[in-house]
């Protein structure tokens, strides 16, 4: 296996700072809707799902995505490992695989009821912040780790394409995540090439029809292709409820019951 220098990893964790320092600024400067409810109970949340999804991460999986394409990449694996492409045909191929994977996976975690079990966690914040764009289940994210890596080594994605992607997904996830206030010009120009937090907000209402669109993180072109493009709630992004409507109580949504939410029974996909 071959070994990543100790470097990529500070560079993802600098820009994972970096980035959620200065949106959560921006947040408090200008949020687009009001909290709800407690904001320190929440991060307190999130931020323990955030380690403990790290946690998961560093026990569990010693081989990484990015140590895997460099793995793939010197004994020549993987299908563009076998294409003699240019860097950036080759680069931008890798990241538009990348990116409808995750989307489809997305899809398929709200279609499949076990899988629904682990996503739903993510769903249960009543409010909607840069935070939020971290809170999965463990469970969640080891699978998701899993099924990354089979694409990595299936299409000999190289580790640079990789670690571009790792940066982008989870910055594009915090920041479609956050409560910012886009001026509505900018934000109309901005959802043709970037998912926006007014478009990801829709996914996070309690409407089913509306928690089942908007299913990308960074690119809105699959969700448009594939129909499943929903421009705005019901209710208005002001009034939409944020959440599922089987979890409504903040008090009840600490982070051990947090982790215990894909043992429940209760279906979350109710609603009107």
């Amino acid at each position: 296996m071959v070994q990543v220098p100790a470097l990529t990893e500070t560079i993802r964790l600098a820009v994972f700072i970096g980035l959620f320092a200065l949106l959560a600024a921006a947040e408090r400067l200008w949020p687009r809707r009001p909290l709800t409810v407690s904001k320190s109970r929440r991060w307190l949340a999130n931020i323990s799902i955030i380690v403990a999804d790290s946690l998961v991460i560093r026990l569990f999986f010693p081989i990484l995505p990015v140590a895997l394409a460099a793995t793939a990449q010197v004994n020549n694996l993987g299908l563009f490992n076998q294409l003699s492409l240019p860097s950036w045909l080759n680069m931008t191929a890798g990241l538009l695989v990348l990116d409808l994977v995750i989307y489809l996976q997305h899809r398929l975690f709200h279609r499949v009821p076990l899988l629904w079990r682990l996503h739903r966690m993510h769903h249960t914040d009543l409010d909607l912040d840069v935070s939020t764009g971290n809170r999965f289940h463990p469970f969640e994210i080891a699978l998701s780790l899993l099924i990354k890596m089979a694409i990595v080594l299936l299409f000999g994605i190289d580790p640079q394409t990789v670690l571009l992607f790792e940066i982008l997904l989870n910055a594009t996830s915090m920041f479609n995540h956050a409560n910012l206030s886009i001026p509505l010009p900018m934000e109309r120009w901005l959802r043709l090439f970037l998912i926006t937090p007014d478009m990801h907000r829709v996914h996070h209402s309690v409407i089913p029809r509306e928690t089942d669109s908007n299913f990308g993180f960074s690119q809105p072109w699959w969700d448009r292709l594939l129909g499943t493009y929903h421009a705005q709630p019901r209710d208005g992004h002001l009034n939409m409820m944020i959440g599922l409507r089987e979890y409504r109580k903040q008090d009840e949504l600490g982070v051990w019951r947090l982790l215990r939410i894909p043992f429940e029974s209760i279906s979350a996909r109710r609603g009107v």
